[in-house]
């Protein structure tokens, strides 16, 4: 059974998939693709919040992330549809790559919004 088979809702006996299952799905596409087009990615589990259910961050060598609801059953199955290494943040952490990447794009951010600034006084 592939990853996207694991990740599909209940499928009525008409054969079509509830729109939970659908939307699973489409996360399932998408965790797999971003894995295909980043390097180094690891799995980090997120326990279950008030406000979210298991979420999973994916992160790459470089630090770019993202993040997705999974669901305890699909954190389970994660690392081996996958094929990377998973770990539960609560005993790990989040890796320095993270970090340096978003203090990295909050830097980017900031000079754009300047020369933004720059640009439109300079009118």
């Amino acid at each position: 059974m592939g990853l996207l088979d694991r990740f599909r809702g209940v499928v009525a006996r008409r054969g079509r998939a509830s729109p939970a299952g659908t939307a699973r799905n489409a996360d399932a596409r998408y965790l797999t693709e971003w894995v295909r087009a980043h390097i180094g990615v690891e799995g980090y589990v997120e326990p279950k919040t008030t406000v979210t259910d298991v979420t999973v961050v994916l992160i790459a060598a470089d630090g770019e992330w993202t993040r997705r609801i999974v669901g305890e059953r699909g954190a389970q199955r994660l690392a081996g549809d996958l094929r990377i290494p998973v770990y539960d943040v609560r005993k790990t952490g989040y890796p320095q790559r993270m970090r340096d990447f978003d203090a990295r794009r909050r830097i980017e951010r900031q000079r754009a919004m300047e020369r933004e600034m720059n640009d439109m006084n300079d009118m």
